[in-house]
């Protein structure tokens, strides 16, 4: 039996070798195609031995899975699709054994049921060096005072970490590699000094739905209408004033955005001698941006890569729009009535969009030419400023 198996597998591997080198494209994909559905078959002959030789083992006394092992046999469990039934047959385990490890899938502590073999929430050496650090020069303060210490640096680390961190051994400082100069940060910061003199910029998804979401690959919904809008939004770094914003339905190119930056420059009658907004594809590295800024007398900058607060006055306006403004109902899919659900209640902000209308708009209470709010005769304000004058 054994020669006649390993004559086999010789006259197939001659024969394959052949057809790989064939001129036919067919032929070639149909020797592939061969060698792929052998191979399947071989592992899952392998695997069913080894079953075998588990199965003979008492429940009791096989060895069990560890934490990692778990968290692969679930995810593999959402790759195939399978049911209870059928993953507990395929490990050798019982269905309640499975219902378990999804109940805990989420279960923290030093020693939980399932977990990845790398944490995620692993510190760099970095972090570790400052604890140890602290150790160093604070003896006396407990775990719990220095996560309070380092909460208020915005490095958030719990006590236990903490302490895990201070029992590991001493390591030297990080350095620098070789050749390479630390950023030198002096003389490029820059202070609004007067109103329309830094403006910020940035884009931002809005979702029409509570999320995007989805049980299919890729997992999430396209980030374009109906599904979701996209907001531009301009902000005076100065006064903290939205000079104006736009709405897209899907992500807006530099043309667009320069169009937009163009209507919210002439609405406020005036233009900022700074620009800041972050690296996307609209700004960077976009030469077209950059000749548009040079014509209109501006200069870009551009808020640094992986740096929170490079940009924070725009963010914390998007921050606020999304969970202030925004949060407590679901968005509309008409553009006007979206507009009308972000102009903002504030009287200081006009709002812009893709037509050629005015950039204040009919929506906004403050006209593009005058900064006193708009009255119309016949309000109470009206009346009572008229009963002042007499």
């Amino acid at each position: 039996m054994l020669h006649v198996i390993a004559l086999a597998q010789y006259a197939i591997v001659y024969t394959r070798s052949w057809a790989a080198n064939s001129g036919n494209a067919r032929v070639r994909l149909r020797a592939e195609n061969d060698r792929l559905r052998q191979d399947v078959a071989l592992l899952r002959a392998e695997t069913r031995i080894k079953d075998a030789r588990m199965a003979r083992i008492p429940p009791h006394r096989r060895p069990q899975y560890l934490p990692a092992e778990r968290l692969e046999i679930l995810a593999l469990r959402g790759a195939r699709g399978w049911s209870l039934k059928r993953t507990a047959d395929a490990f050798l385990v019982t269905a309640a054994t499975i219902a378990s490890w999804m109940n805990r899938v989420d279960e923290a502590g030093p020693e939980p049921l399932v977990q990845l073999r790398t944490p995620v929430n692993r510190f760099p050496d970095f972090v570790r060096y400052a604890v140890q650090e602290l150790k160093t020069l604070c003896p006396s303060l407990g775990n719990k005072k220095l996560a309070e210490v380092l909460a208020r640096a915005g490095l958030h680390l719990g006590a236990t970490t903490i302490g895990r961190m201070r029992k590991e051994p001493a390591k030297p400082a990080p350095k620098m590699p070789d050749g390479v100069e630390p950023p030198q940060t002096r003389g490029r910061a820059v202070t609004a000094k007067r109103p329309n003199h830094v403006w910020h910029i940035d884009l931002t998804v809005l979702p029409t739905g509570t999320g995007h979401w989805c049980s299919w690959l890729p997992w999430a919904l396209p980030q374009c209408w109906p599904f979701c809008w996209w907001l531009a939004i301009v902000v005076d770094h100065y006064s903290r004033r939205a000079m104006g914003f736009a709405i897209f339905r899907r992500p807006p190119s530099g043309v667009e955005i320069r169009a937009f930056l163009g209507r919210t420059m002439h609405a406020a009658g005036a233009a900022p001698k700074h620009l800041i907004s972050d690296k996307g594809a609209q700004f960077w590295p976009s030469r077209a941006y950059k000749r548009w800024c040079k014509r209109c007398g501006i200069k870009p900058r551009f808020g640094a890569i992986g740096r929170h607060g490079s940009i924070a006055v725009v963010e914390r306006l998007i921050k606020t729009i999304k969970s202030e403004g925004l949060r407590s109902s679901l968005l509309p899919y008409h553009r006007e009535a979206m507009r009308a659900r972000c102009v903002p209640r504030s009287a200081g902000t006009t709002s812009t969009d893709r037509t050629r209308r005015s950039a204040a708009g009919p929506l906004t209470r403050r006209t593009s030419n005058d900064s006193r709010p708009t009255v119309s005769r016949g309000s109470s304000r009206g009346r009572t400023g008229r009963a002042a004058r007499r």
